[in-house]
């Protein structure tokens, strides 16, 4: 056989052996996301509540539509006895909300959710502390949710009080003052703008504790970098119930 020839030969063969390994890698990882898939599949089905393994934007659009429902009086009927059964084992909310200990205020309810749909923690003036920040690491980490929601409302106590304290220079009894400190930044950065000062300290606040739990290290700042995280903000018109998308 000629050189031409035996060259021709071997680019054939070598030609086709590529082929054979580029489809075997082609199979193996098929195979593998396959696999894989069917793994998750089979966890999510032995969580608590497998309709609650969602994306952030999914996460989103429950809590507004649930709302919506809160708002317009057609709250969903909540069987509480067979949820509470299938709970005992875990937990798996859908998303993690922040919002004030105001008792006008009731997260659950103003989302129209069901338990185990939403991990709250409530502090006066729905700032992000220590004890917080913890326990949004937690809901995050541990428990999968994809949305952290930082709730204010109108009308806010908390924060109402701050702007008196710093307007007359007076100090609160007891441990009041550790609210007027957490709350003074969003109160001192709207002392310049127009309008209604409380409206714009309260939804300063809520802006502040966005930028704060999105950035807050190791677990959260990862979190949103990796897109398996969104933190958004929201105000609680007393009057009617709604709930106003801030940032």
């Amino acid at each position: 056989m000629c050189e031409i020839c035996e060259s021709e030969n071997r680019i054939r063969e070598n030609g086709s052996t590529r082929r054979a390994v580029l489809r075997s890698f082609a199979v193996s990882a098929v195979a593998g996301l396959i696999s894989g898939g069917a793994a998750r599949a089979e966890a999510v089905k032995k969580m608590p509540k497998p309709q609650n393994v969602v994306s952030s934007d999914a996460s989103l659009d429950l809590l507004l539509k649930g709302n919506q429902r809160y708002v317009e009086g057609i709250s969903r009927r909540h069987d509480f006895k067979h949820e509470r059964e299938a709970l005992v084992g875990g937990q798996n909310p859908y998303a993690a909300i922040l919002s004030c200990a105001d008792s006008r205020i009731a997260p659950e309810y103003a989302f129209d959710s069901g338990r185990g749909d939403l991990f709250v923690c409530r502090v006066a003036g729905n700032f992000a502390n220590d004890d917080t920040i913890a326990s949004m690491e937690y809901a995050i980490s541990v428990l999968g949710a994809p949305l952290i929601l930082v709730l204010g409302h109108d009308a806010c106590g908390a924060v109402d009080a701050t702007i008196k304290s710093i307007k007359d220079g007076t100090t609160l009894p007891g441990h009041l003052p550790s609210l007027v400190a957490a709350l003074a930044p969003a109160v001192k950065g709207v002392s310049q703008q127009q309008g209604d000062v409380l409206d714009n300290a309260i939804r300063q606040n809520v802006t502040d504790n966005v930028a704060k739990l999105k950035s807050v290290t190791p677990i959260l700042s990862a979190a949103v970098e990796q897109k398996k995280l969104k933190v958004v903000g929201g105000i609680y018109r007393l009057k009617d119930g709604k709930v106003d998308m801030t940032a």
